[in-house]
């Protein structure tokens, strides 16, 4: 895989550099709420642009049904995008139409332009190699040179991901060089104990990764809306909390090969519920309950960890070597709620450890809780990406800069 230090040794005054980052950050209307992946794609575009080329940045945000969408416009990114780095960014406002290519056309030497959102064009999504395909040959048409930076959308096989980098001399950017390095650092050069913590809200969405961790993890940590089908699957009444029903003989089955394996496998012992979801808008006062996790009333729902369960991880967390953690511990979004993600994060921040925030809502929350990101060893900027490499898949957008 080619760096983006040997692309500039190279040489890219005066070509125009396409540069796919990951700018889908959470926004309010316009305003974004946590502008950490813009931050992050910011050393890239920088060193590119210093060393005199026409900088093309890409993107997706949200979900568009492939036509374009006001509410998802990558405009507010552009713009703070230009505040970072301290020039003027210019914006298309479409992706491959009249003003994409008038934009990149005039763009200068050292100039940086960002393109409306890729998901406007049903082409970049799409299942049909052919579509894709065509699409991709347009974004062509808008470059000599390709640079992979949006580490959290290299899962997808998309066309500015997966179809492009084949069209185009290509190479990996800074962040993607980051993610991968502390990536293998939790593969394959692991210092123990290695703990992981996993939260969020379903419990198929970990299943992948908890399969490919009970070989590699000495202790796992359980918490978030996914804990309730572990402690449904050991026959606890878990009142309306969520819970995922048909997943329960694969927990079963995973807690059978953690016991098996020696794998310590830790769930929570008491939670906070209520009768009902909290207001998010609002954050009026929700004033849980604290109950014994085997004690869930049947008319109440879990909605964060209690304050012995975040005592009991803080301490299996407190002599690890590796930890990595992944996903909310209840609906840290409102303030009645948080601690016990706060508890883990606080905890990360304490240890010795090197500590990798695996991106999705667990970064999000970090900045949220008003942590210092520098007492983590990574915060990754792609949730989904990073747990997928951790499964020991091949990631498309990885495969696709290999030389």
């Amino acid at each position: 895989m080619k760096t983006i230090d040997e692309l500039l040794a190279e040489g890219v005054s005066g070509k125009r550099v396409f540069v796919r980052a990951d700018l889908n950050v959470p926004l309010d209307g316009t305003t974004i709420t946590d502008d950490g992946r813009i931050r992050a794609v910011v050393p890239t575009v920088k060193a590119l642009a210093d060393a005199g080329a026409r900088v093309v940045v890409a993107s997706h945000l949200g979900r568009p049904k492939g036509a374009p969408d006001p509410a998802f416009s990558l405009a507010p990114a552009a713009a703070r995008l230009g505040e970072l780095l301290g020039a003027e960014v210019a914006f298309a406002t479409d992706t491959v139409g009249d003003s994409a290519t008038a934009t990149v056309a005039g763009l200068a030497d050292g100039r940086v332009a960002v393109i409306e959102n890729l998901r406007f064009n049903a082409g970049e999504t799409s299942k049909d190699d052919a579509e894709r395909g065509a699409f991709a040959d347009r974004l062509a048409a808008l470059a000599d040179v390709y640079v992979g930076d949006g580490f959290g959308a290299v899962h997808r096989k998309h066309a500015s991901v997966f179809d492009l980098p084949a069209r185009l001399p290509h190479a990996a950017g800074y962040l993607i060089a980051t993610e991968v390095g502390v990536l293998k650092k939790l593969t394959d050069d692991v210092r123990r104990p290695y703990v992981v913590a996993l939260g969020g809200a379903k419990v198929s969405d970990k299943l992948g990764v908890i399969d490919h961790l009970l070989e590699k993890a000495d202790r796992i940590l359980i918490g978030g809306g996914m804990a309730y089908t572990f402690l449904k699957a050991q026959g606890h009444e878990v009142g309306i909390s969520l819970l995922q029903e048909d997943q329960i003989p694969a927990v079963k089955e995973y807690l059978k090969r953690a016991e098996d394996r020696g794998v310590e496998f830790v769930l929570p012992v008491d939670v906070l519920v209520s009768g009902e979801f909290p207001d998010l808008k609002t954050k009026a006062p929700a004033n849980p309950t604290t109950v014994a996790a085997d004690a869930i009333p049947a008319d109440e729902e879990g909605l964060d960890i209690g304050p012995e369960t975040r005592k009991l991880y803080a301490s299996k967390l407190a002599d690890a070597g590796t930890v990595f953690w992944n996903g909310p511990m209840g609906v840290f979004e409102h303030p009645d709620y948080a601690e016990g993600t706060r508890a883990v994060a606080q905890a990360l921040v304490d240890s010795p450890a090197f500590t990798v925030v695996g991106g999705g809502d667990s970064a999000a929350a970090v900045r949220i809780l008003g942590f210092d990101e520098k007492a983590f060893g990574h915060i990754s900027t792609g949730g989904g990406a990073s747990l997928e490499y951790l499964e020991g898949k091949t990631l498309p957008g990885l495969a696709a800069l290999e030389d």
